[in-house]
């Protein structure tokens, strides 16, 4: 919505350019006779153009153009795209059977649309092999190659290694 709007009563030029309903100008009038037209077509005067010279005034109904600015407003939130992150957390000693239940939660995770951050935590002497964290997530990579693509390639940040599986369907866009 606009800031500072001044309607009517509230503006103060003492001339102003007005503009007609059907946006059809009308010329340049006196503030008192630019609200007797708005008045006499039951309308309001709104400053549109305040910094102009001298100022641009719309003869409309100011209800409903804020009604119709709330609606548009609503339309293009709906219409976002809202993508939501999901975190998968894992050690690189993980076992087998961990690893698949983890897999299986990622998997549910793309297929409903979501983006999914695997971390592979090291600890002490894990820091060391950091090579096996690596290939655990190039191995998951390639089991959930069907559901989604790798949107950020692995990579160590102090002790954790993260990679960014987007869901093939937001791959392509």
């Amino acid at each position: 919505m606009e800031k500072h709007v001044r309607v009517n009563d509230g503006i103060r030029a003492r001339e102003v350019r007005v503009v007609g309903p059907d946006g059809k100008q009308i010329g340049i009038k006196p503030i008192e006779e630019a609200l007797r037209l708005a008045e006499e077509m039951d309308l309001d005067l709104v400053e549109v153009a305040p910094l102009a010279d001298p100022p641009v005034c719309k003869i409309m109904d100011y209800g409903k153009y804020r009604y119709e600015q709330t609606v548009k407003m609503k339309e293009a939130r709906k219409k976002q795209a809202v993508v939501s992150f999901k975190e998968m957390k894992m050690r690189p000693k993980i076992d087998r059977h961990d690893y698949e239940i983890k897999k299986r939660h990622i998997e549910r995770f793309l297929k409903a649309g979501h983006k999914v951050k695997v971390t592979v935590m090291f600890r002490g002497r894990e820091m060391t092999h950091t090579e096996k964290g690596l290939e655990l997530l190039q191995q998951l990579a390639e089991e959930v190659a069907e559901l989604g693509t790798v949107e950020s390639e692995p990579k160590l940040e102090g002790r954790n290694m993260q990679m960014i599986l987007a869901p093939v369907a937001v791959a392509r866009k």
